[in-house]
C-alpha cells in the first residue's frame, strides 16, 4: 500500500473539518501546519452559541453570509485563543480563500497557502500573495470518507453468492465479481 503525501494528509484533515460546518452555502475546512504537525484547525460556522444558517437560514448582506465566520479565520483565531504562533506555518483550505482571509493569512505570518478547489478566486488576493511572498499552490485531493465500506463489501459478496445460488450465468457472475474486486478488492 502506498502512502499518501503530507499534502493529501492535510488537506483530507481540511475536508473532514469541513463536515462540521453549518453553512448551507458552502461548506469550507481549513487546518493550520507547522513542522509537519497540526497546531489548529477550523470551518466555517456561526459564533460560538450563536444561531447557525443550517438552523436559522444565512443572514446574507451584499451577496455574503455576514452570520459565518470563515475555516481559515477559525482556526487562526484558535491559535491566537491558545497562544499558538502562526509565523512560518502552512494552511490547508479547501477552497481558495477570500480577500479578507488572504489578508488574515499574511497577517499571521503563515507562508503557504495548499487549497483544493478554486472559489471565485481574486487577482488581487493572488497580487497580495506575491507581495507577502506567500506560497499559493492548489493540491488535487478530493477524499472519500466511506465509514461503511466493510459492511458494504460484505454485502456485494453475500448477494454474489446468492446470485450464484439461484443460477446466475458463470459470465454475469464473472462481470459482477470483477466489478467488486475493482471496489473492494473483494
Amino acid at each position: 500500500m502506498e502512502r499518501i503525501s503530507w499534502n493529501e494528509y492535510f488537506m483530507a484533515q481540511s475536508h473532514l473539518l469541513s463536515l462540521r460546518s453549518t453553512c448551507t452555502r458552502l461548506t469550507v475546512g481549513a487546518t493550520i501546519v507547522r513542522d509537519k504537525r497540526i497546531i489548529a484547525g477550523g470551518y466555517n460556522g456561526s459564533i460560538a452559541g450563536g444561531d447557525h444558517c443550517i438552523d436559522k437560514g444565512c443572514y446574507v448582506i451584499d451577496n455574503h453570509c455576514v452570520r459565518t465566520i470563515h475555516a481559515e479565520m477559525n482556526a487562526i483565531l484558535q491559535c491566537a485563543k491558545f497562544g499558538v504562533p502562526t509565523a512560518e506555518s502552512d494552511i490547508y483550505v479547501t477552497h481558495f480563500p477570500c480577500l479578507q482571509c488572504c489578508k488574515a493569512i499574511i497577517q499571521a505570518g503563515i507562508k503557504t497557502v495548499y487549497y483544493a478547489e478554486d472559489y471565485k478566486n481574486h487577482p488581487y488576493a493572488m497580487e497580495l500573495f506575491s507581495a507577502a511572498n506567500v506560497h499559493v499552490e492548489k493540491v488535487d485531493c478530493k477524499p472519500s470518507f466511506d465509514w461503511n465500506r466493510q459492511e458494504k463489501s460484505e454485502f456485494i459478496t453475500n448477494l454474489l453468492s446468492e446470485l450464484e445460488k439461484n443460477g446466475a450465468s458463470e459470465e454475469s457472475l464473472a462481470k459482477l465479481t470483477s466489478e467488486a474486486k475493482k471496489l473492494f478488492s473483494v
